[in-house]
């Protein structure tokens, strides 16, 4: 059985102490539970969403980035986005990278990428583009594999989504599943950080995609999630890191192919019910909100009509199953009458 990818560390480089503090106490957790760190990543060089924002320390981590590998042994990682890194990064002596998802989506920079990399002895980190097509992610995983280099891993990290849905991505798992039909020999990795974009979700996610037969994880951890100058909301820290590997369950022989089935549903289910219970709050919170809109504005309580456009947008799921027709009535009965209640006590 191989072992698992672990892939850890903080979302950017930010100092050459939050680098090493976090290196510690991984390896000293680690240590403690004979768990094995594959790659310690960081963000050298970040590509952010506004030009304020912190974009890493840039050149000089690659020193710190190495310095942890001959304190601790482990083998640095990071984010590529022109020529130009990677070229800083195999004169530094790195020779693991990742391309995020914000430039997968590019054809003609993961081009450029896998020509400056021709017939490097390095390892590619592929991640998915943001946009939810296996195409393009294939074809950039052929772009490197056409320019010789032999040891890629794919890292599936979601696809954006909108703002109903609970997961800062959306996981869209038939996507994931294909590609490693595509390249059966090619590792498959999930990105449960960048996938969830909240700590409460990381484990569930993480067991599903080790169900679905993902070959490991790589996981946002810093030291002090919450002094962190880039996604704090979504880190974990070493100690956590820790004690969610040691929760799951990896591919194992010893478990049966009913066990390993009935364990995939039953987190789908969890999965599910999670995503429900929070969709559940925000359409409370919806409610709320549509409450002081209409006392604000002397408007009646009740809409009819408007209420018929719920019933109708969920009856157009119950299709031929009796049993389900049965339960969405009774749910529907419910969700009005807390409807009215939450409006009426405003």
């Amino acid at each position: 059985m191989m072992e698992p990818i672990i892939i850890a560390g903080p979302c950017a480089a930010e100092s050459r102490e939050q680098l090493f503090a976090t290196a510690q106490q991984i390896c000293s957790q680690f240590s403690e539970k004979n768990l094995h760190l594959t790659y310690y990543r960081a963000g050298v060089w970040k590509p952010r969403s506004r030009p304020d924002d912190f974009t890493g320390a840039g050149d000089k981590a690659l020193a710190w980035m190495l310095e942890i590998e001959h304190s601790y042994g482990f083998k640095p990682c990071v984010e590529i986005a022109r020529p130009e890194h990677a070229e800083a990064c195999l004169n530094a002596g790195i020779k693991s990278f990742w391309i995020g998802s914000r430039t997968t989506v590019n054809p003609f920079i993961v081009q450029e990428l896998a020509d400056s990399l021709r017939g490097c002895k390095c390892t590619v980190m592929v991640k998915n583009p943001v946009t939810p097509d296996l195409k393009l992610w294939a074809g950039d995983i052929e772009r490197f594999l056409k320019n010789g280099l032999t040891d890629i891993i794919a890292i599936h990290r979601g696809f954006t989504q909108s703002s109903e849905n609970i997961y800062r991505n959306a996981p869209v798992w038939q996507i994931p599943i294909e590609l490693k039909l595509q390249f059966p020999d090619l590792p498959l990795v999930c990105d449960p950080s960048h996938l969830t974009g909240a700590p409460n979700h990381i484990a569930s996610v993480s067991q599903l995609a080790l169900d679905f037969g993902f070959d490991g994880l790589m996981i946002e951890t810093h030291h002090n999630p919450e002094a962190a100058l880039s996604d704090s909301s979504q880190q974990i820290t070493p100690a956590e890191l820790t004690n969610l590997l040691s929760s799951l369950v990896f591919k194992s022989k010893t478990s049966s192919p009913a066990e390993n089935e009935l364990r995939k549903q039953r987190t789908l289910i969890d999965n599910i019910d999670s995503q429900i219970g929070e969709l559940l709050l925000k359409r409370m919170q919806v409610v709320d909100n549509i409450a002081l809109i209409k006392q604000k504005n002397n408007l009646p309580l009740v809409q009819p009509s408007q209420w018929s456009k719920v019933v109708a947008n969920y009856k157009k799921n119950a299709t031929d199953d009796k049993h389900f027709q049965d339960f969405i009535d009774k749910f529907l009965e419910i969700l009005h009458q807390q409807s009215i209640e939450r409006q009426t006590k405003k």
